[in-house]
């Protein structure tokens, strides 16, 4: 019998291969809109407070980091062009299975984090537009408890994600950022303003390398979502000619927006005020122009964390039902609604980490900086696998990245993410707290593995990786 001819419309295992619609123009969306977010919008602050004037270094430190990294995942993406993500390579780099099981918790839980900053900053900036008359404490965790129901809900309900939905949000974020952009530059001209404070350092008790590396540690967060554009490999036109010149310009783009908007800040407000509360770019806008409608800012602010928030949670929640699916994690979370066909209990559970981490935690730096930790772990196993799968040749060219990058990625990765960097201790309980139950929830899956003896398929992470968290 002759052998069936597989189609390019046909993937490997026999089911319809996914549709390539993403030309360069919506890749570069994508990779801007995953990039923008939270972590600007939130953080720009409390990066001043530990920096002061020159709140942009640690920002454009973090932007290199990231782009070292980004050569590593570039080199894996033309590699293996399909969708995947760091869980994946890591399996393929190393082939342990709670190896790869603790990289795909990671980035679940740093999705987790990353959604926690974003209702923290959702509702600092209701509380500002609504003129709740608070900016913490009790009222701020419970908008943002209420917030992340209404996430729990919607993703109970069902998202259908786009990319034309995505093209317009991130419109929305680009917006914001242009505003604030625009009112430096508007202040430059009209000679308000003091942009002789973007040369001034104030790190404190620390040294001034000290203090800029402790205050990129926390930028590190603004930069994160790049990484998730691997996942969208299987559905780009040419992946392995486009991505690499996409991927940088989707960098540099968003590197450069994120230096503009810190230097506007920071002429606009002193590092001390800019510090305080969680929503330092609402004060940019204030301060700069006074006739500017600060509620429509405001509200861009709102939406543009609410669907960060949105867009972690889903990622997180589908992560935990493929590693249920994939019986490294309890079957109980990998249940689906009959009739909404979504996965009910993991959704539950996602979100009452959430919950937890808004109301013992709460603090924006805290969330953001654990979340920065996380990946910082995540990406130092990324740039060693890019060494370690030289040795698994592939058909077909694809992109390989000069030795020295991975190796100075991991290196700057690992470092970052250690205690000598000047990250505070909370941040390591956090992420441990978070990893252990993990831990706690892989051996218990064991256990009753090997008690009831399913039969357990041969470990597939493409099958639960579904990304990482984005801004």
């Amino acid at each position: 019998m002759a052998e069936a001819v597989r189609t390019e419309d046909e993937s490997a295992n026999g089911q319809p291969s996914l549709k390539r619609v993403m030309g360069p123009g919506l890749l570069l969306l994508f990779i801007v809109g995953d990039i923008l977010g939270t972590g600007i919008y939130a953080l720009t602050g409390q990066v001043a407070a530990q920096v002061g004037g020159v709140v942009w270094l640690p920002f454009l430190v973090a932007f290199l980091v990231a782009l070292v990294t980004a050569f590593s995942y570039l080199e894996l993406v033309t590699k293996y062009p399909q969708a995947a993500g760091a869980a994946l390579y890591t399996h393929k780099a190393f082939g342990i299975h709670f190896v790869t099981f603790l990289v795909a918790f990671a980035v679940m839980s740093s999705g987790i984090t990353s959604a926690s900053t974003a209702a923290r900053a959702f509702s600092a900036n209701a509380a500002d537009v609504f003129g709740l008359g608070f900016d913490s404490g009790i009222g701020i965790t419970l908008i943002g408890l209420g917030f992340m129901g209404l996430v729990a809900l919607v993703n109970l309900r069902g998202v259908g994600e786009s990319v034309k939905a995505n093209v317009v949000l991130t419109c929305v974020e680009l917006t914001g950022l242009l505003i604030v952009i625009g009112v430096g530059a508007w202040a430059l001209g009209a000679g308000e303003g003091d942009f002789s404070r973007v040369t001034e350092f104030d790190t404190g008790e620390r040294s001034l390398v000290g203090g800029v590396i402790a205050a990129t540690g926390l930028a590190f967060f603004a930069m994160v979502g790049f990484e998730d554009s691997v996942n969208m490999a299987e559905e780009c036109k040419e992946p392995r000619s486009i991505f690499p010149k996409v991927l940088l310009a989707g960098l540099l783009a968003t590197g450069l927006i994120y230096v503009l908007v810190s230097i506007s800040a920071i002429a606009l407000v002193p590092a001390d005020q800019l510090s305080q509360g969680d929503t330092p770019l609402l004060q940019v806008v204030e301060a700069g122009a006074p006739g500017f409608p600060i509620g429509l800012f405001g509200v861009i602010t709102m939406f543009a964390v609410a669907n960060s928030a949105l867009i972690n949670m889903l990622m997180a929640s589908r992560l935990v039902y493929g590693m249920s699916n994939q019986h490294v994690l309890p079957p109980l979370l990998g249940r689906v609604s009959a009739t909404r066909r979504t996965p009910t209990t993991a959704i539950l559970f996602t979100t009452a980490l959430a919950f937890g981490l808004i109301t013992f935690v709460g603090a924006v730096p805290a969330l953001g900086g654990t979340t920065a930790l996380l990946l910082l772990v995540v990406f130092t196993v990324v740039n060693v696998a890019v060494l370690v799968l030289r040795k698994d040749p592939v058909e077909g060219d694809h992109f390989r990245t000069p030795t020295v990058l991975p190796v100075v990625g991991a290196l700057a990765c690992a470092f970052l993410a250690t205690p000598w960097a000047g990250r505070p201790t909370e941040q390591y309980r956090i992420a441990g707290v978070l990893l252990g139950i993990g831990v706690l929830l892989w051996v218990v899956t064991v256990l009753v593995n090997r008690r009831t003896g399913p039969a357990v398929p041969p470990l597939d992470p493409e099958r639960f990786t579904s990304g990482g968290p984005v801004n």
